[in-house]
């Protein structure tokens, strides 16, 4: 299994986003969710209109079977409102070309992301990079792993802060500032 890294920097972040804006309405609203709301792919792709229509995303999720309400950013709930006018009552957000009402699938998903990471050449990148990135940029915030914890259902802070790649960073950076007199 590949490990997927959170997208750090922020201005390929934008760069993403405006690649997927100018080239896919649809694949810019399953970035923005994901990077937005730090929903698991798969529960991106179960939404339907309804679900962008307020304050929160309500929803089972697929993996746990556990309720899940999640508030959404007020940047993002203007891009997703302006969306939903486009779509039909009980469509699903991230339809599928193929098929009456259909979301994409998984692999489908992966493939829209692997083409804008190679755009700005960003390597480790999968469907959990979205949520990696949400998580990350909101410790990077309010360096609150107790809520990311909740938010994500983890056991403990250190797995959180391992998904969210904040342990890599700390591990990186004393290897990057490590001393070594003997080699100089």
């Amino acid at each position: 299994m590949n490990v997927v890294q959170p997208i750090r920097n922020v201005e390929k972040l934008k760069v993403m986003a405006d690649y997927f804006k100018i080239r896919n309405r649809r694949n810019y609203i399953m970035f923005i969710i994901g990077t937005g709301v730090g929903l698991r792919i798969s529960d991106i792709l179960q939404l339907k209109k309804e679900d962008l229509l307020n304050t929160h995303i309500v929803l089972k999720e697929r993996k746990t079977r556990k309720s899940n309400r999640v508030r959404i950013p007020p940047p993002l709930r203007k891009e997703l409102t302006e969306y939903a006018k486009t779509l039909k009552d009980g469509e699903y957000i991230i339809k599928s070309r193929q098929g009456e009402n259909r979301p994409i699938d998984r692999s489908t998903a992966y493939r829209i992301l692997r083409e804008a990471a190679e755009f700005v050449s960003l390597d480790e990148i999968g469907t959990h990079t979205l949520r990696k990135t949400f998580g990350y940029h909101t410790y990077k915030q309010t360096k609150d792993v107790a809520m990311l914890q909740q938010i994500f259902n983890h056991s403990s802070p250190s797995i959180t802060l391992n998904y969210i790649g904040i342990n890599q960073d700390a591990m990186d950076d004393a290897m990057k500032n490590l001393k070594m007199p003997w080699l100089q």
